[in-house]
């Protein structure tokens, strides 16, 4: 399947993303992964967009749309996809949907998470992040096994200033103005399917796999 996960921050869409795909062998396509790995490997896009980045200016979106395009090419997405956290914004997901043609790709579905504002502020707060890997944790709902340690490689777990509480409210006012118009967006073309994000990891997951119609999430 190919599929868009759509929601404010906080959400708990990478989480569940990662873990479907990893589950189901699709792709999990995340474009801060995608702009950590080309900077990192210093590809052409990656050079390109570390100006914008060292400048702290944003990445623009035709830059954006051609690092997912590249990736959505290899053959881990024969079987399927996850497109995390993007498009962002109306002018995102028309440019994606010209490339998705070019590519001849049609997406399966879009499953947007209605998340509660006080659910959304109390897991940014608790949010950390691997300064190594990009990994996600929660100080109360996914620990890592060692306090502040990563449990994949063992890098250093901190909290992104845009997870301090005083933060979060200013990006879901910025959530609200460019994403949530996306709803809209994808209502009209038959694809969006409503979801809670206020349930916690396990009952997402299901509810997750229930609306795709896939099977329950094997056994580790």
């Amino acid at each position: 399947m190919r599929l868009v996960f759509l929601g404010p921050p906080g959400a708990g869409k990478g989480t569940q993303a990662e873990r479907l795909c990893r589950d189901m062998n699709w792709a999990h396509v995340s474009t801060g992964d995608l702009l950590r790995e080309a900077v990192a490997e210093a590809s052409e896009l990656g050079l390109k967009a570390v100006e914008f980045m060292k400048s702290g200016r944003l990445v623009p979106d035709d830059l954006v749309v051609s690092l997912v395009a590249e990736r959505l090419k290899r053959d881990d997405c024969t079987e399927g996809f996850v497109l995390d956290g993007f498009p962002r914004t109306v002018v995102q997901a028309e440019m994606l949907e010209e490339t998705l043609d070019t590519l001849d790709i049609r997406l399966d579905r879009v499953l947007y998470f209605a998340t509660d504002r006080e659910v959304i502020i109390t897991r940014l707060s608790g949010r950390r992040i691997c300064r190594d890997c990009g990994a996600n944790y929660h100080v109360t709902n996914i620990p890592p096994k060692v306090e502040g340690v990563c449990d994949r490689c063992g890098g250093e777990l901190y909290q992104r200033d845009d997870d301090r509480p005083e933060t979060v409210q200013k990006r879901l006012v910025v959530y609200e103005e460019q994403t949530a118009p996306l709803i809209r967006f994808y209502e009209e073309r038959g694809l969006l399917k409503e979801l809670s994000g206020n349930l916690e990891v396990e009952e997402g997951q299901a509810a997750i796999r229930t609306a795709l119609g896939v099977p329950a999430e094997r056994e580790p």
